[in-house]
């Protein structure tokens, strides 16, 4: 099994430690969390051909918050908070839809599509109102390769192109712009933390010990490597036939994809990008998956599947195509379920008293490089036990000390005795 680490320093001076249990159940930390590293995050929403038309518009609600991305009458392609400015009301309901104007179903205000306030019944009665500025409240927005994402703050991070930029040859055969969606979007909710999900997919080691079907199809060609926001997973079909009826045909039915270059025609390419989406990408299909938070310990997945119109396959083996796929959705569930079966169980293991960080392999590139991005935006990501509560309320000398150079030890022992607990606090 081949790994590569990212052409980057590793600065971190707990490079060598997982993230600790702590971090995957405590409500403190999670609200942290998600103020630093999830709501300056991209995420995507929909395909550009989703909302073909003028007025279409696709909704992504997530971290107590709904946006909603909508076709304009000049084409473009913009995101608004599905918020009334009025009293708070929800715009729009439903995953999808198609309209005229955004008309609030409480008031009836109207809004253009270009999020513009233009209708107030009653206009007179309201002193303060200014109508233009009333509009709707715009979202940071980013079309890549087709896909449509957005976020909820802006920050100084890097956007979904430069993210993928080391990437962007080897994916351009795929033709995204002009995939298609060929199954609704699915979601389910998992008891866990978004990071047990996001570390299980970038975690080498496991294939081969809890993934039988993967192994006979990959045998050892799997392999990962970590850029600066993007890890990559890939595998490439065995030759010989699996003893499993959907994995043999698959590997056997699979026609060529005349678009892809040889040497992808039987290679499954996987890529996760930060901090919680993911990209399968196959010869016959592209899924994508992200992990939403809901609580601390309860995580949405939200999974959507594309694929190209069959212009782009040859007439005689579109059908074909259509049985691969399927084959595709039975080896993917059974991975799906062996999946759910491991992370479950960690996640139970993360919130173990006996449990505080465990050593990172140095093959494990993936888990290292997440835990350094969540240590970089917070700190006390690097606290073995969970601080007395009130911690992210109170001035931090742990960043200041930190950021000056100071060894995690250091700043630990001689910054943070206050925020200790008291019982247990000696452990760090």
């Amino acid at each position: 099994m081949a790994h590569r680490f990212a052409d980057l320093p590793d600065t971190d001076p707990d490079a060598d430690w997982s993230l600790p249990g702590w971090l995957y159940s405590d409500p403190e930390y999670h609200d942290v969390e998600v103020a630093r590293v999830l709501r300056p995050s991209w995420q995507i929403v929909c395909h550009v051909s989703d909302i073909a038309q003028v007025g279409d518009y696709r909704t992504l609600d997530y971290l107590g918050e709904s946006i909603v991305v909508v076709r304009g009458e000049d084409q473009q392609v913009r995101a608004f908070a599905n918020v009334c400015r009025h009293r708070a009301m929800r715009l729009v309901e439903g995953p999808a839809g198609c309209a005229k104007k955004l008309v609030c179903p409480y008031h009836a205000w109207a809004y253009e599509l270009d999020g513009r306030l233009t209708g107030v019944p009653m206009r007179g009665d309201y002193p303060a109102l200014d109508m233009g500025r009333m509009g709707l409240v715009a979202l940071g927005l980013e079309i890549w390769n087709g896909f449509v994402f957005v976020r909820l703050e802006n920050d100084d991070g890097p956007s979904v192109a430069e993210m993928m930029t080391p990437y962007a040859p080897e994916i351009a055969p795929y033709a995204f712009e002009d995939l298609r969606a060929i199954a609704p979007v699915r979601t389910r909710t998992r008891a866990v933390n978004w990071k047990t999900i996001g570390d299980n997919y970038s975690d080498n080691l496991h294939i081969p010990v809890a993934h039988d079907g993967l192994t006979r199809l990959f045998g050892k060609s799997y392999a990962i490597e970590a850029q600066p926001y993007v890890d990559k997973m890939s595998g490439h079909l065995a030759d010989r036939p699996s003893a499993d009826p959907w994995e043999r045909l698959y590997q056997t039915h699979l026609p060529p994809a005349e678009h892809l270059p040889e040497s992808h025609r039987k290679l499954w390419l996987y890529y996760k990008l930060w901090p919680n989406m993911a990209f399968d990408i196959y010869p016959d299909q592209v899924d994508f998956m992200q992990w939403l938070p809901l609580t601390p310990t309860t995580t949405l997945l939200r999974e959507m599947t594309f694929a190209l119109p069959d212009v782009f396959i040859p007439e005689d083996k579109r059908r074909e195509m259509k049985i691969v796929r399927y084959a595709n959705w039975r080896i993917n569930r059974t991975v799906n379920a062996e999946d759910t079966w491991l992370i479950e169980r960690v996640q139970q293991g993360m919130a173990s008293q006996s449990y505080e960080v465990g050593p990172i392999g140095r093959s494990e590139v993936c888990l290292r490089s997440f835990a350094r991005k969540i240590r970089e935006r917070i700190p006390e990501a690097r606290l073995h036990r969970a601080p007395a509560a009130g911690w992210s309320k109170s001035p931090s000398r742990l960043r200041e000390g930190l950021g000056e150079g100071i060894s995690t030890v250091t700043a630990l022992s001689q910054f943070l005795p206050q925020f200790l607990p008291q019982a247990g606090g000696e452990k760090t």
